[in-house]
């Protein structure tokens, strides 16, 4: 057996976990459990090429599922007790301006990510929870917070500031803080890879597109802009999220419709995008409605990829050189039509798609576009259990250097935030 890292992610009402040997780059296991706190819970584990393990019970809280997954680590494997578990690395969703690089966990850390609560009120106090139920559960073993918007640190203050009063910058954090950070970092040093470059060397435009959806200017190998804001809503059209909208929006409805700001935020969150448009927010669907003449279904598609191109050609602005367009997560891995559609139109800034690259049933990490284009454009599945999972590993060792050693690798040397 090589070094196990639990990499685990608690939602509000979930808790999805892999095991994964990082010397070998083998899943050992990967689990979800799902319904924390409804009548019935369901949890489905995978332990290798094995049958899926299935367990439905209640599970009232999150310790009772963590209770539930170690059960199930012992009747179907791998049990924990014998892999000597290296780290358990959690990914935490917002880590505020405090952290700016992953963090061995304690008592100060957590405190600090409970008071970061008001920007995440539906997934920072999910992520805290997991934290501490893992801690008790596993005493011994360092636990390493991963954050969302960490990667983003890196974004100038032309980018990251709103033009909006001192005292809300100031006091209340409002500023551009941009998330799905592990998945773009991850894929952008995958993409250079793919283009035999060093990251330090790349520029890239990195679109993840799943329910959830992203755009991020990647220059050098930092990201310099992104399209999420203070919170996940602002930026590209996705499934449930309005993305961008006029800022008044919620001021104009409570005057119009008698709507509170609680009412729009929830509907822009969870009753817009293409559920709004289409009526559905799975492109699958979409795509078969708009084939069947479906007038709302093609508006959909045209929103969503316009959103997409106008971001595309944003960030070819603020890089100025662009080596790559990239497309992650879900959407962007599978979905060809969405690809072309996106990039229609800008083959002036050397951005082409190949039809025949493009609808091939190829997976992995591959060109979509024409031998020899000026900008290639790429298509390199995420994989964020193995980013948290490595930069768990990497602070974990960092603390055990010494300032020295710790200093001279870059790492910060008690595996604290840097800012």
């Amino acid at each position: 057996m090589g070094r196990e890292v639990l990499v685990l992610n608690a939602g509000s009402s979930s808790m999805k976990y892999q095991l994964l040997d990082m010397d070998w780059h083998e899943r050992l296991a990967v689990g979800a459990l799902e319904r924390i706190g409804e009548r019935e819970g369901r949890l489905e584990h995978r332990n290798g090429d094995a049958a899926p393990h299935e367990v439905t019970a209640a599970f009232p809280d999150h310790e009772h599922a963590l209770e539930a997954i170690l059960a199930t680590f012992r009747d179907a494997g791998p049990d924990l007790d014998s892999v000597e578990l290296t780290a358990v690395g959690h990914r935490v969703v917002h880590g505020g301006t405090l952290f700016a690089q992953p963090t061995l966990l304690d008592d100060d850390v957590l405190k600090q990510i409970r008071d970061l609560n008001p920007l995440a009120p539906l997934h920072n106090p999910a992520n805290v929870t997991g934290i501490e139920v893992a801690r008790r559960a596993f005493p011994q073993v360092p636990h390493v917070a991963v954050f969302d918007t960490a990667f983003h640190q890196s974004l100038p203050p032309a980018a990251h500031t709103y033009a909006v009063p001192r005292a809300w910058r100031e006091q209340y954090a409002v500023r551009r803080y941009g998330f799905h950070g592990t998945s773009h970092q991850y894929v952008a040093r995958r993409a250079a890879a793919l283009l035999g470059k060093a990251p330090q060397d790349t520029n890239l435009i990195v679109l993840h597109l799943g329910n959830g959806a992203s755009a991020c200017a990647i220059e050098a190998g930092r990201s310099v802009e992104t399209s999420m804001g203070t919170t996940p809503l602002q930026g590209l059209v996705m499934g449930t999220r309005s993305g961008d909208v006029d800022p008044a929006l919620p001021a104009y409805l409570g005057r119009a419709a008698g709507l509170d700001a609680q009412q729009v935020e929830s509907a822009l969150n969870h009753g817009s995008g293409l559920l709004a448009l289409a009526g559905s927010n799975d492109l699958r669907d979409i795509h078969r409605a708009a084939q069947g003449g479906d007038g709302d279904a093609e508006l959909a598609l045209d929103v969503y990829c316009h959103s997409i191109r106008k971001y595309v050609g944003a960030y070819y602005a603020v890089l100025g050189h662009v080596d790559a367009i990239v497309f992650t997560a879900g959407v962007g891995e599978n979905d060809p039509v969405i690809r072309t559609r996106s990039l229609q139109g800008l083959a002036r800034l050397g951005i082409a798609v190949d039809p025949q690259r493009n609808q091939s049933a190829e997976r992995g990490e591959r060109f979509v576009s024409p031998e020899g284009c000026e900008v290639p454009v790429l298509v390199v599945p995420t994989d964020e259990e193995i980013e948290i999972a490595r930069q768990t590993l990497e602070t974990v060792d960092a603390s055990r250097l010494g300032p020295q050693r710790a200093a001279d690798t870059g790492a910060p040397a008690d595996g604290s935030a840097r800012t």
